[in-house]
């Protein structure tokens, strides 16, 4: 018996399954030999063996709780620069210039998808069977899960720079899933954005070419996309997830404003945009 924890990035072009290092724990040596062999059987990649099933979990846990970290810390960022009127889009591409000691990691509307922001909190709940609060964890599931929020007062803030309310004005919510360049929603902020555009009452449509409808998880209702032909009809325009396929620039021109929470409009220099 051996455990080897999922590692798949959906949309990555140039890492799978097959390519991807292996790792694998057996509850015995001889488990170990044999899985090993297994799996050096089907797969491209090294298999990095470790000395139990335990191991690989938390191995596995401790990669996406550092990346739901470093996007929270990220987001952080993001609310700071707001108000302090300096672009976090600037500061990360500055950041990258250093050789070392430094990984980009990029704000956003929220973290969706089955591991980011779900694992951790699995670490925090087995982590109080030990009489240990996972103060750092807790912290950034709570900022990520505050940036939908943060993305709808930046909405209402541009609307009302046009003299509209919110609950005037019509939203088209551009991308439904969680990452560019595919089908999958489960933890998408879209879910959230949407309960909180409808407690603001405001009117909205959404578009995703890979997500032709989807079932909200906190209304139990069922949203449709709709055509990007008529975008030009809506007051804002939310870029959520910035799809390969997407045409910026009949987008900009189309639309009378934009609010890109992923940097996809970065080519542009029109005053119809606004960056999170």
């Amino acid at each position: 018996m051996a455990y080897s924890p999922e590692r798949i990035d959906p949309g990555n072009k140039d890492f799978h399954t097959a390519n991807t290092v292996k790792v694998v724990g057996g509850i015995t040596n001889n488990c170990n030999l044999v899985a090993k062999e297994f799996y050096l059987s089907i797969l491209d990649a090294e298999v990095f063996m470790v000395s139990s099933p335990a191991v690989a979990e938390m191995e596995k846990i401790y990669e996406n709780t550092f990346r739901n970290i470093n996007i929270a810390l990220a987001n952080e960022m993001t609310i700071l620069c707001e108000r302090m009127g300096i672009s976090i889009w600037e500061v990360i591409e500055a950041a990258k210039t250093k050789p070392y000691g430094f990984m980009a990691f990029y704000p956003g509307p929220g973290v969706g998808g089955h591991c980011i922001p779900i694992d951790p909190f699995y670490l925090t709940w087995k982590a109080r069977e030990y009489s240990y609060h996972t103060r750092l964890i807790e912290l950034a599931g709570e900022i990520n899960m505050e940036m939908p929020q943060f993305v709808i007062e930046k909405a209402v803030k541009i609307l009302n720079q046009k003299k509209l309310a919110i609950s005037e004005a019509k939203i088209f919510l551009l991308g439904a899933s969680y990452k560019k360049d595919i089908r999958d929603v489960r933890e998408s902020p879209i879910h959230y954005l949407i309960k909180l555009l409808e407690d603001w009452n405001a009117k909205f449509d959404y578009h995703d070419p890979y997500v032709p409808k989807f079932h909200n998880e906190f209304n139990n209702k069922i949203y449709a996309s709709v055509s990007i032909d008529k975008i030009n009809s809506y007051d804002l325009v939310i870029l959520l997830t910035d799809h390969s396929s997407f045409n910026h620039e009949e987008i900009v021109k189309s639309s009378k404003h934009i609010l890109d929470t992923r940097n996809a409009f970065k080519e542009f220099t029109s005053e119809k945009i606004t960056k999170l």
